[in-house]
């Protein structure tokens, strides 16, 4: 593959025996594939990547694995393929779950992953939207929505995944979306509390990651999916909390950061420097890196899709 620039290639959800699949999840063989597509030689340890991005030295062909979200099936399916090759990476954490919360954000993906596919899904949510008393003020809103500029960087969402997206993060607050999910959930009888317990790394997992030279760096406290429309306060919170977390597991304060949902703005960046952050990773490869908290990332599902490309 040509690289233009150091980057990072960005990674969530794998699927095997004992995780089930769901929308954009990939396989160990899909992983282990996209790292030889690649060039295992190409790939940094994570370390070795920071140092040369600290010093400006990292060279265009020169890329690093990330994992965002604290997601247990990393653990299991992606981990052991990175030791076969020898390679470290970033693991991007939020640290709520650790505390024995159940955040929505993964469990509600999980409820859509049951779906035969995802449009049946979105066919429910919009139906169950309609029956809100909010729905009319979704319907004006909506008046502002342009499809093809919205996550227009992330070309591998459908558009159903952008007007859902939209309507999420866009429009309704998080109770409102809240109600209609759990709603939905109950109608299926979904049992939320059972699946949530393989969804996320322990913490003896992720001092495992740190003491076998992977660096474990923040991803906020509860994952909001619009931090940037937080207040400074509230992501002051976000970040110190997961913080105090990490640093409990690593016995250091972490180095390293990624944007939950790319969502950043000034508030974001200051704090992050006060914390004594001194790498972060952006969701996209759109525009030049501006300071240390916007180095690239590419979505693992455009590889996939450059690798089909490749080998039709």
């Amino acid at each position: 593959m040509d690289l233009e620039v150091a980057h990072g290639l960005m990674f969530h959800h794998f699927h095997s025996d004992i995780h089930p699949p769901g929308q954009g999840s990939i396989s160990g063989d899909d992983f282990r594939n996209m790292i030889l597509f690649y060039g295992p030689e190409n790939f940094l340890n994570a370390q070795e990547w920071f140092d040369r991005a600290e010093s400006n030295s990292l060279k265009p062909n020169q890329v690093c694995l990330t994992f965002d979200d604290n997601l247990r099936c990393q653990y299991d399916v992606a981990l052991p393929v990175m030791r076969e090759f020898g390679i470290t990476g970033f693991w991007f954490v939020y640290t709520s779950v650790l505390h024995g919360v159940n955040e929505p954000l993964e469990i509600f993906r999980s409820f859509r992953s049951t779906y035969p596919t995802i449009n049946e899904f979105y066919g429910d949510f919009f139906d169950h939207l309609k029956t809100t008393d909010f729905h009319p003020f979704v319907q004006e809103k909506l008046k502002n929505y342009n499809s093809t500029v919205f996550l227009a960087d992330f070309p591998f969402y459908s558009e159903n995944d952008k007007l859902f997206r939209y309507i999420r993060d866009e429009i309704i607050s998080k109770p409102q979306y809240d109600a209609i999910m759990f709603s939905l959930m109950e109608s299926k009888a979904f049992d939320y509390e059972s699946v949530a317990q393989n969804l996320w790394m322990t913490r003896d997992q992720i001092a495992d990651l740190h003491n076998t030279g992977n660096i474990v760096g923040l991803h906020s406290y509860t994952h909001p999916t619009r931090m940037g429309n937080l207040s400074r306060a509230d992501q002051t919170h976000e970040y110190t909390a997961n913080e105090q977390d990490l640093i409990q597991i690593l016995g250091h304060n972490p180095i390293a950061m990624s944007h939950p949902c790319n969502s950043y703005n000034q508030d974001t960046l200051e704090i992050l420097d006060q914390l004594g952050v001194r790498l972060g990773f952006r969701a996209n490869m759109v525009k030049p890196r501006e300071n240390k908290f916007e180095y690239p990332r590419i979505d693992h599902a455009i590889v996939m899709n450059k690798m089909t490309a490749a080998n039709p």
